[in-house]
């Protein structure tokens, strides 16, 4: 039977078309990106992320994946043959300054710039600088004088600095640093 002459009523002797039960939703899944791997619903049935991040973060993966592949083939690695050989020309015809003339990516740092990390003067005078020590009398000052110090005195080689053999196990040998 086709369509009745009067589309304003009902149709009487039609059957009735029934209604399509609703879609389902599609059920919780995993978050494809490695490392998140989050249960989530997802609102369409080929959502494969959890979110927008991860969405984002596939999307890079992805193209960097790509670009690998590609660098991989004979044509990828042509190509950045070229990209390097034109990055060599190109830093080989930068324009050299003159000698003498400051390059303008230079950064020159003036004395005010250490001022305010140096002592004042007042405070470096209190401080004593003692008198040039031979490095040997540092590092031998808590030995004895033995054979071969000097000539049969077996005295130290340094003896107004060094510290005397039978004080040596009582104290330390004290050092004062030269600023």
């Amino acid at each position: 039977m086709g369509p009745p002459e009067n589309l304003t009523r009902h149709f009487e002797n039609q059957e009735r078309a029934e209604r399509k039960p609703p879609t389902r939703a599609p059920r919780t899944r995993q978050c494809l990106l490695k490392g998140c791997e989050r249960r989530f619903r997802p609102k369409k049935a080929r959502e494969r992320y959890c979110s927008q991040e991860c969405r984002r973060a596939a999307r890079e993966w992805s193209c960097w994946k790509a670009q690998h592949s590609y660098r991989a083939t004979a044509a990828g690695k042509a190509k950045r043959n070229g990209q390097s050989r034109r990055y060599r020309e190109r830093f080989r015809n930068r324009r050299q300054p003159a000698p003498g003339q400051a390059v303008p990516t230079e950064r020159v740092i003036t004395t005010e710039f250490f001022r305010p990390l140096l002592r004042p003067p007042g405070l470096l005078s209190g401080i004593h600088t003692p008198a040039a020590i031979a490095a040997s009398t540092v590092l031998f000052a808590r030995l004895p004088a033995g054979h071969g110090t000097c000539v049969g005195t077996r005295t130290p080689l340094a003896p107004g600095h060094a510290v005397a053999t039978a004080d040596s196990q009582l104290r330390q040998p004290q050092i004062i640093p030269a600023y």
